[in-house]
C-alpha cells in the first residue's frame, strides 16, 4: 500500500479510529498495530507476509534464548545464529541471482561450462529494512543494551510497525520497542504536529519528487541527449530521490505521531551540508547511525590510526552500497563516497565540532556557500552512478556532461526548477526547527487563519501540481 494512494487515505483513519478506541488497553492497541501492519504489508503481496512473521519469531525467539544463559560461548551462538539465518534470507532474496550470474559469467570466461541457475524471484518490499531492525534488536541483547523483551505482540509491532515497515527510518530495540511496552496517550499537539509534517512529506513527494521523475525519466531514455539535458537530469533527480525518500520519511513520522509514537529523525537538510561527511550526517540517519555503531566501531573506528579508519570506512561504503542493491552501479556509488571523506581524514577537527550552516546569519557567508555548492556537485556525481543500470551507461553520461556542454534552454523548460526553488527556499527559512510546518507563534503566522491559508494552498498544489503516482524509491531496497 503506498502512502499516495486512495486506499492509504481510508485505511489510516479507519486504524487510527480502531486504535485509540483501545487506548486503555494496552495488549489490545499492539494487536491492533500488528494486525494493521500485516494488511498493510500483504497489500503489497501476500505471499511474503509469512517472511516477515519468521524473521520477527527469529528475532523473538533468540532474545528468550540469550536471557536464559549466562555463558558467553552460547548467547554468541544464539546471537550468531540469528544473523547468520536473517542475513541468508536478505540474501538469498536480494543477491543471489546477482552473484549467481556474475560468477557463472567469470566462469565461462575462464573457459568453464558453469552455469549457476537463476532464482528470479520478487524481492520482498521493505526486507532490507526490517531485517536490520530484528539484527540490532539481536545484537544488543547480546551486548545487554538492550533488555529482553517478553511480550510477543510488543515485538511483532515493534517490527512491523507499518509507518516505517518498507522504507524506515531503521529503529533501534532501545527507542522503539519500550513504546510499545508502555501505555500511550492521545495529545493533541503531537497529532496535529504529525499532520503537518505529513503534508510537508506529501509536498516534497507529490509536488517535488514525483514532477521531477517525469523529466528524469524522459531525459535518460533519449540516447541523443546532450550534456546540458543530462546535467539537468543528474540535478532533478539528486533532488526526486531527496524528495522521494524524505518525503517518506516525513509521512512515516507524522503518522507514527498520530499513534502517540516517536520514530527517528532520517534526515536534517542534507543538501545544506559543506562536506561529504556532513552530508552523510544527515542523509539516511537512520542507516548510516546503524552502520556506525554495528559496524564501523566494532572494526575499531578512527582509534587505530588514519590507515585503519580508512579501511574501516571502506568496508562500510562497500556494504552500504551492497545494501541499496545487487548491481556494480551502487557497489560503485559507494565507494566513490570515499573520495569525499578524504579531505576530512586530513583535517584535525571532529565531525561533532562543526557548527551549523549559518548558525548566527540569515544568509551563508560565501566560503559556506561554496562548500555547499561543491558538496552538492559531488553528490550529484555520485547519484549518476545510482540511478544507472550499469557503470557503461553512467560513465557515458558523465562524459557527455564535461564534453558536450553547451549550455542551452533544455526541451523540458526551466520551470522544473520551480518545486526545487521552493522546497529549497522553505527548508533553509525554517532549517532550525523540526520540519518546514513545524511554525512557531511569530510574525503573520501566529494567526491561525494565516497558517489554515498555507495548508489549504499546499493541499491544492499537490492535488493539481503534483505529478503522477509512483512508488517510493527506497520501497525496492
Amino acid at each position: 500500500m503506498l502512502f499516495n494512494s486512495y486506499d492509504f487515505l481510508w485505511f489510516l483513519p479507519l486504524v487510527l479510529g480502531v486504535y485509540w478506541l483501545a487506548q486503555r488497553r494496552l495488549w489490545l492497541q499492539n494487536v491492533v498495530l500488528v494486525v494493521a501492519s500485516y494488511v498493510f504489508y500483504a497489500w503489497w503481496d501476500v505471499r511474503f507476509l509469512g517472511l516477515i512473521v519468521a524473521i520477527t519469531a527469529a528475532g523473538h525467539l533468540s532474545g528468550l534464548a540469550m536471557e536464559r544463559t549466562e555463558r558467553r560461548t552460547v548467547r554468541r551462538l544464539v546471537c550468531g545464529a540469528c544473523i547468520t539465518g536473517c542475513l541468508a534470507v536478505l540474501g538469498a532474496f536480494k543477491y543471489y541471482d546477482f552473484f549467481a550470474t556474475e560468477f557463472s559469467a567469470a566462469m565461462q570466461a575462464l573457459g568453464f561450462g558453469v552455469c549457476l541457475p537463476l532464482w528470479r524471484v520478487v524481492l520482498p518490499v521493505g526486507i532490507s529494512f526490517y531485517t536490520f531492525q530484528v539484527l540490532s534488536y539481536a545484537i544488543d541483547v547480546y551486548r545487554r543494551k538492550s533488555p529482553v523483551c517478553h511480550d510477543a505482540v510488543a515485538f511483532a509491532a515493534f517490527v512491523s510497525f507499518f509507518p516505517q515497515l518498507v522504507a524506515g527510518p531503521i529503529e533501534r530495540a532501545t527507542a522503539l520497542l519500550p513504546q510499545m511496552q508502555q501505555t500511550r496517550q492521545w495529545r493533541y499537539a503531537d497529532a496535529v504536529d504529525g499532520a503537518r509534517q505529513m503534508l510537508w512529506g506529501f509536498v516534497k513527494k507529490m509536488l517535488l519528487a514525483d514532477r521531477c521523475a517525469v523529466i528524469v525519466d524522459t531525459i535518460y531514455a533519449n540516447p541523443q541527449a546532450d550534456g546540458t539535458e543530462l546535467c539537468v537530469a543528474a540535478v532533478l533527480f539528486a533532488f526526486q530521490i531527496y524528495g522521494d525518500f524524505s518525503g517518506y520519511s516525513d509521512i512515516a513520522i507524522g503518522s507514527a505521531k498520530l499513534f502517540g509514537i516517536r520514530l527517528t529523525q532520517n534526515f536534517a537538510l542534507p543538501y545544506f551540508s559543506r562536506s561529504v561527511p556532513e552530508f552523510w550526517r544527515r542523509w539516511h540517519i537512520s542507516l548510516m547511525t546503524w552502520f556506525k555503531d554495528y559496524v564501523y566501531i566494532p572494526l575499531g573506528g578512527s582509534r587505530q590510526g588514519r590507515p585503519r579508519q580508512l579501511r574501516n570506512l571502506l568496508i562500510v561504503f562497500f556494504i552500504s552500497g551492497l545494501w541499496h542493491g545487487a548491481n556494480w552501479t551502487f557497489l560503485f556509488w559507494g565507494l566513490f563516497q570515499l573520495i569525499g571523506y578524504i579531505p576530512s581524514l586530513l583535517r584535525k577537527q571532529k565531525p561533532e565540532q562543526t557548527p551549523q550552516v549559518a548558525q548566527n546569519s540569515f544568509l551563508p557567508s560565501l566560503k559556506e556557500a561554496l562548500q555547499m555548492l561543491g558538496t552538492f556537485l559531488f553528490v550529484c556525481i555520485g547519484w549518476v552512478f545510482f540511478r544507472a543500470e550499469n557503470l557503461p551507461t553512467a560513465f557515458a553520461r558523465l562524459s557527455a556532461i564535461f564534453t558536450d556542454f553547451g549550455l542551452h534552454k533544455p526541451e523540458c523548460g526551466w520551470y522544473v526548477f520551480y518545486p526545487v526553488i521552493f522546497v529549497l527556499c522553505a527548508e533553509w527559512l525554517t532549517r532550525r526547527h523540526a520540519h518546514a510546518l513545524a511554525f512557531k507563534g511569530n510574525g503573520l503566522l501566529r494567526f491561525r487563519a494565516v497558517r489554515w491559508a498555507v495548508y489549504y494552498a499546499l493541499i491544492l498544489a499537490v492535488l493539481y501540481w503534483g505529478g503522477q503516482q509512483t512508488a517510493f524509491i527506497y520501497f525496492q531496497f
